[in-house]
């Protein structure tokens, strides 16, 4: 049998803690989620020369997460806080891929920043954060080490998240100081937590377009390896 290709976005960094040149990075639990899950996983680069014919020879695009921010600029925001982070290569690479994924309605699945690039994408906004805009928030940069739960969410009936998890509410981790604040035009949200941070979105018109706040990667409950399989699935 055949298994899906699936390109996965790297980290970009310029210190010089590895290489005393720029360098890429990502965590080699993306690559085996992916592969337990059904799929061969790929890294990458920021070429946005090639990204069209690149896109091509791939199934489906996970853009995943990162210690960095979205220019806030981006969204409408002049003034910008003071622990935002800034990547700006790779941000508007991964626009430039996710945009070109949807257009070809392929199979797109973001984690953590992964899901405020999309919404971004589709014309939303973001909580710039968290402990700044919402009263009493949770924990949502967890102190317990990124392999265990951090909350639980609830996730919304009558969703495509749902229909692949077919749970009310489950454990997941927790590693973001951001949030989406306004879901862009045409998305739907699918998951939040008790404290009213929304943890998930999807676009229901196209074949897969799913974002969650956490890192299901980590394989904290079955949960997770559901998310990952449906998207193989649908690639």
């Amino acid at each position: 049998m055949s298994k899906p290709i699936i390109a996965l976005t790297l980290d970009y960094e310029t210190s010089k803690e590895y290489s005393k040149f720029p360098w890429y990075a990502i965590r080699e639990n993306y690559f085996t989620a992916i592969e337990e899950c059904g799929g061969i996983a790929i890294g990458i680069p920021h070429n946005t020369n090639d990204i069209n014919l690149l896109l091509k020879k791939v199934d489906g695009l996970l853009i995943t997460g990162g210690n960095f921010d979205i220019n806030p600029n981006i969204f409408g925001e002049n003034t910008i806080h003071k622990t935002v982070k800034l990547k700006e290569q790779r941000t508007k690479f991964e626009m430039l891929a996710s945009e070109i994924m949807l257009e070809n309605n392929k199979p797109l699945l973001g984690i953590c920043g992964g899901e405020q690039l999309i919404n971004v994408l589709y014309k939303g906004t973001l909580i710039q954060h968290i402990p700044d805009e919402i009263e009493n928030s949770l924990e949502h940069e967890q102190i317990n080490p990124r392999n265990e739960a951090g909350h639980s969410i609830t996730i919304k009936k009558n969703t495509k998240l749902h229909s692949i998890i077919s749970q009310n509410n489950i454990m997941v981790n927790s590693a973001h100081h951001q949030a989406v604040k306004k879901p862009g035009k045409g998305l739907v949200i699918n998951a939040f937590s008790h404290d009213g941070v929304i943890e998930g979105i999807e676009d229901p018109s196209m074949n897969f377009c799913i974002g969650v706040q956490w890192h299901p990667e980590f394989f904290i409950q079955n949960s997770d390896k559901l998310l990952l399989k449906a998207f193989i699935k649908s690639c």
